[in-house]
């Protein structure tokens, strides 16, 4: 899939200065928002690795349950990213949640997830925990 220029998270800022870094390098998350930004971004960009490394081990996907969600997110057409609540999650916290709805075409159809996400400190950096 090619890099596209502008972050898909959202933020007015190009891929290679916001989700890019954290791509790169997850410590790059200060916030739990950025982890989850960067989740959404690499969902667009189907960067199964990156998706297994922010996850939670404890709630971390099988290798065929990410082998399906990396099929099922690539034939979706991912459009936005709306950033609701966060609570908590900031760089001195070791827990926070944020709120977030996701738009993308399946079959032609508009569909959207909402979802208020968990994540947690684990050695030292955010990862997502789980889906409330």
């Amino acid at each position: 899939m090619q890099i596209p220029k502008n972050c898909p998270c959202g933020y007015p800022k190009a891929y290679a200065d916001c989700c890019g870094r954290i791509h790169s390098d997850i410590t790059a998350a200060h916030t739990a928002e950025q982890l989850m930004r960067s989740r959404y971004s690499a969902f667009v960009l189907a960067k199964g690795a990156y998706l297994q490394k922010s996850h939670h081990a404890t709630t971390r996907p099988t290798h065929q349950e990410n082998k399906a969600l990396l099929k099922w997110t690539k034939s979706v057409q991912w459009l936005r990213l709306q950033v609701l609540n966060a609570t908590k999650g900031m760089q001195q916290d070791q827990e926070g949640t944020v709120e977030f709805k996701a738009f993308y075409y399946e079959n032609g159809t508009l569909e959207m997830i909402h979802e208020r996400s968990s994540f947690v400190k684990q050695h030292g950096h955010w990862v997502y925990l789980d889906a409330q």
